[in-house]
């Protein structure tokens, strides 16, 4: 028994080392799995900052800088000025979503709203069908035909129906791409207007036989929109 003894505390000896291993890696399991936990929560975090600040990148200025309840003061008092001046045929909901949708490609509503009353002969009717000519019909309020609507719509990546045309919210996007696309094409608000009333090629027809881009209806929607700037600029 006595010679056993020695094997016994050797063996006591070695089952204490071992158990004291199998703690230590216990908490130390433990702790590497709230390391890791911890680890990816801040990978979380990081990916929702990286999401927040290519939302914050991708929206103009003036977004980035107000916030909602800031904005929506002007935004309705260009609206109500829409409203007021067409004498009502430019409905409430129709301001608003250009005014806030202008603000987004950087174009003055006015612009747009002047466009659309030219276009539609100040009726703003969203059913608007316009006098055949050789290319067909323009239809709706922006008066899109259907040559030239689908590669807009394809270029805003919105869906295309011809129907749709007749949609004064699709109508409104629609031109709101388009002046967007002409205004980065030629630089200026001329040339732009011009080619949106004439299509490019006749931009081109203009300018050869005028010397200048300067057309009525590219003048007179730009008079007309800083007339409207400068009311809501006055006390």
């Amino acid at each position: 028994m006595d010679r056993a003894r020695p094997y016994v505390q050797l063996l006591l000896v070695c089952l204490y080392i071992t158990l004291f291993f199998i703690v230590v890696m216990y908490f130390y399991g433990e702790q590497t799995k709230e390391l890791q936990a911890e680890n990816e929560n801040l990978q979380a975090q990081v990916k929702d900052l990286e999401s927040q600040n290519q939302y914050l990148n991708a929206m103009p200025t003036e977004f980035k800088e107000k916030n909602g309840y800031d904005m929506w003061p002007g935004l309705e008092k260009t609206a109500d000025r829409m409203v007021s001046e067409s004498e009502g045929e430019f409905n409430k909901s129709w301001a608003l979503y250009l005014a806030r949708e202008s603000k987004r490609y950087d174009i003055n509503p006015y612009l747009v709203y002047e466009l659309l009353k030219v276009e539609t002969g100040g009726t703003f009717d969203p059913t608007l069908v316009g006098p055949e000519t050789k290319y067909g019909h323009a239809y709706g309020m922006a008066q899109f035909m259907t040559n030239t609507a689908p590669w807009i719509a394809d270029m805003g990546d919105l869906p295309y129906k011809k129907e749709l045309l007749f949609d004064p919210y699709y109508a409104m996007q629609l031109s709101l791409i388009y002046l967007d696309y002409l205004h980065h094409e030629y630089g200026n608000w001329d040339e732009a207007l011009t080619a949106y009333h004439r299509g490019m090629g006749g931009l081109e027809k203009y300018k050869e036989e005028n010397g200048h881009a300067e057309s009525w209806y590219a003048v007179e929607i730009q008079q007309k929109a800083k007339t409207h700037d400068a009311v809501a600029v006055a006390p």
